[in-house]
């Protein structure tokens, strides 16, 4: 009888290894998962038009978020780019641009948890304003 306790505190060990042992794995394979998503570049490229909304937006963590109308034609209704940054120096240019028609260079992150780096998958890198009228 003496015995059975002892196999009991055994198996509570092991039970409680493996779930410490389990939990770790979970935090480090979504650590490296997030690591990947911020540091793979999915697509980059270039979108213009007019920011029409920026702000500092969150509940714990605060991101950039903005809005991009994108004009094709004169009058026909603009698409919307919605953007997100995390770089202070593209924050500034963004700002310095408002109320111009710019550049925004951007990159996609896809597969990020939550979130907690922006609302959305796309991260502007850089601002600059548009020269002369490009509209026909």
């Amino acid at each position: 009888m003496s015995a059975l306790p002892n196999k009991e505190r055994s198996l509570k060990k092991t039970l409680i290894k493996g779930v410490i042992f389990f939990v770790l794995l979970v935090v480090l394979v979504g650590t490296l998962w997030t690591w990947a998503a911020l540091t793979y570049v999915y697509s980059k490229g270039d979108r213009s038009g007019f920011v029409q909304k920026f702000s500092k937006r969150g509940w714990v963590i605060k991101t950039w978020e903005g809005e991009l109308a994108m004009v094709n034609l004169p009058g026909a209704m603009p698409e919307v780019f919605y953007f997100s940054v995390r770089d202070e120096a593209a924050v500034k240019k963004i700002k310095d641009h408002m109320g111009k028609r710019s550049v925004l260079s951007y990159e996609e992150h896809r597969g990020l948890p939550g979130r907690f780096f922006g609302d959305t998958s796309y991260f502007v890198v850089d601002s600059r304003p548009v020269e002369g009228d490009v509209v026909p």
